[in-house]
């Protein structure tokens, strides 16, 4: 970044001879950078903006820094509006004196340059009565967001719905102190006691996986899917006896035919099931089961009443949804493609099963942020009714929301995390 002195700055009454370097690169400044190019992807997404044409301008709030003094910083033109980064900015001076100028990038990009409509921006109020408007039409039930201001759908009005600013959680929304909260890319969700209520999974899944394993392997048992649940199921009876876990039995060699070799497995996979124990190789197999059952029409998924709508909106918006589970991705299919509210898989990115790593470990986020290509952690909301995932993703730098769902178990006094009873309250 090229910086450049400029007019005195008043700091608490003092006036500054030159603008610092270290003043350039305080966190008030990188903050609203980071802003100003996370505002554009979101306009990009909604298609709101394109190409390169057009600018924003924020003034940097410092409160140290009276007003009249306060730095602005202002996008470039000649840059991709999805492709905009905080190192793209301009910082300018309240008598429009270039403080810093973003580094031009190597060739077929055009330089950057600082927008004509910057002496505009100088001259701009905050036109708060801009606020007023949107509510007012909203109260109007006319749609603020659109350009011709059409009526408010009902869906959309559930979603709009009339919010404590404290306890709601929007991309870009402001909170009770004025603080900008961070912009959300990409929410995360778990699904038992979060998306679907714990009652299905252990009052029905489980069961039915228990009830059915043996059938399924016999039935299938010399497909090259089901040798390799065995082979999995092998290497994990294998370290459980090893690790004395209980409910583990052996499982006799390839050789002893499946008469002997089903029965053992049943077994073992019904300690497993028992146990709720969070491992591949069950989950896999389970997976395989239930894909039965749903083909069959003896299972219908059931999710809570209020998901629908919010994965149908966070899709309008163009924030991604990705579902994390201890169950395999196949079953996280199943359940999202034959829900009680029909196919709900369009509005979904992607699954991550516990392949990516045990959800009470946080390197198992870190690489969920990896691979969903955020540029922080905090631009992932994790929402899961288990404390110490929460711990987890909240460690890993992910933004974190607790689900409150009847049947859920208790959380820990004081545990510090916002709480939601419904997916409308985000």
């Amino acid at each position: 970044m090229a910086a450049a002195s400029a007019a005195p700055l008043a700091l608490n009454g003092v006036k500054m001879a030159t603008t610092s370097q270290a003043y350039l690169d305080s966190n008030p400044l990188r903050e609203t950078k980071l802003f100003i190019s996370d505002l554009f992807r979101q306009f990009y997404s909604l298609g709101w903006v394109s190409g390169t044409g057009g600018s924003i301008s924020i003034k940097v709030h410092d409160h140290p820094i009276p007003k009249l003094h306060r730095l602005l910083i202002i996008s470039p033109s000649g840059v991709q509006k999805e492709r905009m980064v905080p190192e793209d900015m301009y910082v300018v001076s309240p008598i429009m004196s270039i403080l810093s100028s973003p580094l031009s990038k190597p060739y077929p990009h055009k330089p950057p340059r600082c927008s004509y409509c910057a002496p505009l921006f100088l001259k701009a109020e905050c036109y708060h009565y801009l606020f007023d408007a949107a509510i007012k039409l909203y109260q109007l039930g006319l749609d603020w967001s659109t350009p011709n201001h059409g009526l408010i759908s009902n869906s959309r009005r559930a979603f709009c719905g009339h919010q404590n600013v404290n306890t709601s959680v929007k991309a870009g929304s402001l909170k009770s102190n004025n603080e900008i909260e961070p912009l959300r890319r990409c929410v995360l969700l778990d699904i038992e006691g979060t998306t679907t209520p714990i009652s299905f999974v252990s009052d029905v899944l489980f069961p039915y996986a228990r009830d059915n394993v043996g059938r399924h392997l016999d039935a299938t048992y010399d497909t090259a899917e089901t040798q390799d649940d065995i082979k999995l199921l092998r290497f994990q009876v294998q370290d459980d006896l090893e690790q004395g876990i209980a409910g583990a039995v052996p499982i006799p060699s390839d050789d002893a035919g499946k008469e002997e070799i089903i029965p053992a497995l049943v077994a073992n996979v019904e300690a497993m099931i028992k146990a709720d124990r969070k491992i591949t190789a069950l989950k896999q197999l389970q997976g395989h089961i239930w894909r039965t059952g749903f083909q069959n029409n003896e299972l219908e998924a059931v999710v809570f009443d209020d998901v629908p709508e919010a994965l149908e909106k966070w899709h309008a918006l163009g924030i991604k949804v990705y579902i994390y589970s201890s169950g395999s991705r196949l079953a996280q299919r199943l359940i999202f493609g034959n829900t009680n509210y029909g196919d709900l898989r369009k509005y979904l990115c992607g699954f991550f099963d516990t392949i990516v790593g045990n959800k009470k470990e946080t390197t198992s986020y870190a690489e969920i942020s990896e691979s969903v290509g955020v540029d922080r952690p905090s631009e992932i909301l994790f929402v899961t009714d288990v404390y110490q995932e929460a711990i987890a993703a909240k460690a890993a730098g992910l933004e974190v929301i607790i689900s409150v769902r009847p049947g859920n178990g208790p959380l820990p006094e004081n545990h510090g995390f916002k709480t939601v009873n419904s997916f409308a309250e985000i």
